[in-house]
């Protein structure tokens, strides 16, 4: 098997960086999954998981908030609004930002309240997900 250099990157910081065979994301036209010598192409990113796989089979879990993914032949970067690693997520944080925007949304307020508790629902449920996941 072959493999090809991913970077996760976020404004702040590289948050990931290895040799891996496969990462699947979800692009806004739907999941995508990526291979060694794969076509290249930019697309934006959903608030979803990122998976990825390893040569030896182990696969790793990076909760993305968002951004963008460029495929070159032998890397891929993503360029995320946030990302975290499992070890990085505070449970406790995610699960009370989780209450917080589900009772916003539960309000009467406006368009723009509702989509940022809409936003904030998705982000800590991919928190959520991605840390229960490991």
């Amino acid at each position: 098997m072959s493999t090809f250099l991913l970077e996760i990157v976020t404004p702040e910081r590289i948050v990931y960086t290895q040799n891996v065979h496969m990462v699947s994301v979800e692009g806004i036209e739907g999941q995508l999954g990526i291979l060694p010598n794969h076509i290249p192409f930019v697309t934006p990113l959903k608030i979803a998981p990122a998976t990825i796989k390893h040569e030896n089979g182990k696969q790793e879990t990076v909760a993305l908030n968002g951004g963008f993914m460029e495929v070159r032949k032998d890397k891929v970067v993503i360029l995320a609004e946030s990302a975290e690693l499992p070890s990085d997520i505070d449970i406790e944080r995610a699960k009370s930002a989780k209450e917080r925007a589900e009772k916003r949304l539960t309000g009467k307020k406006d368009e723009a309240d509702f989509q940022r508790a809409e936003l904030a629902l998705k982000r800590a449920l991919n928190r959520i997900g991605v840390y229960e996941h490991k």
